[in-house]
C-alpha cells in the first residue's frame, strides 16, 4: 500500500478493495500492515482499544470463530483523510455451527496511507432468522 492517503475516489475505491481481499482468506499480517502502530479501534459494542497488538488479537479471534468468511465491501465516500465503506458478510460460527450474516458501515481515518482510526458499526444475526433488534 502507498505511504500516502488515497487522494482520489478511484484510489480510495482501490484501497477498500485491497482491504476486502485481505479477509478472504484471512491475511492477518497483511491486514495489520494497513494500520498505523498507534491505531484506535471502535469496533461494534467492544470497548475502544489502541495499537496493533490489540488489533491482532481481534483479527485472530475473529478468524478462529468465523469459518468460511465471505466479505463484500463497497466504497461509499472519500472526504479529506476519511474513507467510508459499507460491507456485508456471511460465515459459519465455529462454536455453534450457525450460519451467520452481518452488515455494517466503517469509517476509516487515514494517516500516511494507513488506517489510523477504525470505527465500525454493524449488526449480525443467524442467517434467515428474524431481526435480532426485535423489529419486523
Amino acid at each position: 500500500m502507498p505511504d500516502r492517503n488515497p487522494f482520489t475516489v478511484e484510489e480510495a475505491r482501490t484501497f477498500v478493495a485491497r482491504v476486502e481481499s485481505l479477509f478472504m482468506p484471512w491475511n492477518i499480517e497483511g491486514l495489520l500492515a494497513g494500520f498505523t502502530d498507534d491505531c484506535i479501534v471502535r469496533f461494534g459494542d467492544m470497548p475502544e482499544f489502541r495499537g496493533k497488538a490489540a488489533l491482532e488479537k481481534l483479527f485472530r479471534s475473529r478468524s478462529e470463530r468465523q469459518k468460511d468468511y465471505r466479505l463484500r465491501k463497497q466504497f461509499r465516500a472519500l472526504m479529506g483523510d476519511t474513507i467510508a465503506n459499507y460491507w456485508e458478510g456471511e460465515w459459519e460460527d465455529r462454536l455453534t455451527g450457525a450460519k451467520m450474516a452481518g452488515r455494517g458501515v466503517e469509517i476509516w481515518g487515514m494517516r500516511d496511507g494507513k488506517i489510523a482510526v477504525w470505527e465500525a458499526a454493524f449488526n449480525t444475526n443467524q442467517a434467515g432468522k428474524p431481526s435480532a433488534m426485535g423489529l419486523s
